[in-house]
């Protein structure tokens, strides 16, 4: 991971012939929604300890999903609308935006540092552990790195 993030920026760049910064400061809260989204995903698929519409292998009342709340998180690119997961449990509580938070004021630089810089997975652990004060299991940071790269590609090729 070392200049692959590097080299999909570029290209994501020259294929979108932004015209003005206004633009370029859409795509970056997109691409900041899109991130954030994914990662609570990925927390959600912690929590449960399965993905989305897998079956619980517990004999027990398994928590499920239960949709979304809306939230709308001011960062230093402006406002963004965010859909946090939900369970029917009540117990979730996402990690990277807390449940009553609303301000992610420099939180841009670390998520978009995790692509251009291509860190390591213990790296981007200790950035998450800088900025939140929570630790995060190897396995998660593996698995948000996992689910964020497919993302990024999708959301360049629209």
């Amino acid at each position: 991971m070392t200049t692959a993030p590097q080299e999909l920026l570029k290209e994501y760049v020259q294929s979108q012939h932004f015209t003005s910064t206004a633009e370029i400061m859409t795509a970056m809260k997109e691409m900041f929604r899109d991130v954030i989204q994914t990662v609570m995903e990925v927390e959600m698929d912690e929590e449960l300890g399965r993905e989305r519409c897998q079956r619980s292998e517990m004999t027990s009342a398994p928590n499920y999903r239960n949709g979304y709340t809306k939230k709308t998180v001011k960062t230093q690119l402006g406002e963004v609308d965010i859909k946090v997961p939900r369970d029917r449990n009540g117990s979730f509580e996402p990690k990277i935006i807390g449940k009553y938070s609303r301000n992610a004021d420099g939180m841009e630089e670390k998520i978009l540092a995790l692509y251009s810089c291509g860190m390591s997975q213990r790296d981007i652990a200790e950035q998450i552990k800088e900025l939140y004060d929570v630790e995060i299991s190897p396995e998660l940071v593996t698995k948000i790195s996992e689910k964020i790269m497919p993302e990024v590609v999708a959301w360049q090729n629209r």
